[in-house]
């Protein structure tokens, strides 16, 4: 039984530096980028955090380049293996090209096909099994019993947070006064990411989580003082769709996440449409979800520096054509 508590102690500022060493040989900075149009509408001062800007569409990429980073070979020479609906498994078959190792990709049935086409393109295995992520991860236990992979298990590796902490490094680097940073939550990695580099940087600054009405799992966890599996998490938002926080992020968000924002899947497809006509920007479902949470909460934002980690871009035909009202 791993220790998430001592593990939490691995993710700090020196490991969010020491990846941004590493990451700055393979990545550009994202874009922080001021909407006055947003800015408008929510009566504050909103800044984007443009992740969707990275190679494979996504923020995880950041955790995946600095994960193989510091693993050994000795510890990859059968492989990993990654449970995903969508970004993770994009990122760590990315990652694991470049780095001579390879990947296995488990993802459950009907995922975007978009998704699952990219990820063999970059070479990955990919296996189809189980309803949703939540089987998808089961199926993964019981192939590392049979097959001995590495399992990496995102939201559980100290280097992946360190990595993801990345992101909140450049935005105090390019903006210092922050007051607000509003993030998606699906198993709780980029927003557990964040909260320590703002615990490190500035305790001050205010990390608001947003998640599915349908896949609240950090939200009724929090509620509920203890970690919870939902029943089910069926949302337009891929990125959303988990039914429980990885262990590592729910030690890490449990005290410091300032409040939770849950959308309906109207909401979240309004986000798409907001994205597109604010920002110019095709931003998935998940990584729309802040720019809608930060109008639907603005009464609370009004006069501060926000900044809303657009989290991600792949997505998929079909919810595109769902959000888009002139279809």
């Amino acid at each position: 039984m791993r220790n998430y508590e001592a593990l939490s102690k691995d993710v700090n500022l020196l490991g969010v530096i020491k990846a941004a060493a590493v990451i700055g040989r393979y990545l550009n900075r994202t874009n922080l980028t001021y909407y006055s149009e947003l800015s408008r509408l929510i009566s504050c001062d909103v800044f984007v955090k443009h992740e969707n800007h990275n190679p494979t569409g996504s923020f995880k990429i950041r955790g995946a380049l600095n994960f193989f980073h510091h693993m050994s070979k000795e510890d990859l020479e059968t492989g990993v293996l990654v449970a995903t609906r969508g970004n993770h498994g994009l990122a760590m078959a990315w990652a694991g090209h470049f780095f001579n190792v390879s990947c296995t990709v488990v993802v459950p049935e009907n995922n975007n096909p978009e998704i699952n086409r990219i990820v063999e393109s970059f070479g990955a295995d990919l296996i189809v099994q189980g309803r949703d992520f939540y089987d998808a991860q089961s199926y993964c236990d019981e192939l590392v019993d049979s097959a001995g992979y590495y399992y990496v298990e995102q939201g559980n590796e100290p280097e992946i947070l360190n990595g993801l902490g990345t992101m909140g490094l450049e935005i105090f680097q390019d903006l210092p006064e922050v007051d607000v940073i509003i993030c998606p939550i699906g198993g709780g990695s980029g927003c557990a990411s964040l909260l320590k580099a703002a615990q490190a940087v500035d305790p001050d600054v205010e990390i608001i989580g947003v998640q599915a009405e349908r896949a609240a799992a950090f939200y009724e966890s929090r509620k509920n003082g203890e970690r919870v599996t939902l029943e089910g998490a069926d949302t337009v938002a891929d990125g959303l769709a988990a039914r429980s926080v990885f262990q590592l992020p729910w030690v890490i968000m449990k005290d410091l996440v300032a409040d939770v924002v849950l959308l309906s899947e109207e909401e979240i497809l309004e986000g798409v449409r907001l994205a597109l006509q604010t920002t110019h920007n095709l931003a998935e479902t998940a990584g729309a979800a802040s720019l809608v949470a930060a109008l639907k909460i603005k009464e609370r934002l009004a006069g501060k520096k926000v900044v809303l980690i657009m989290s991600g871009g792949n997505l998929d035909h079909e919810h595109l054509l769902r959000a888009l009202p002139w279809r």
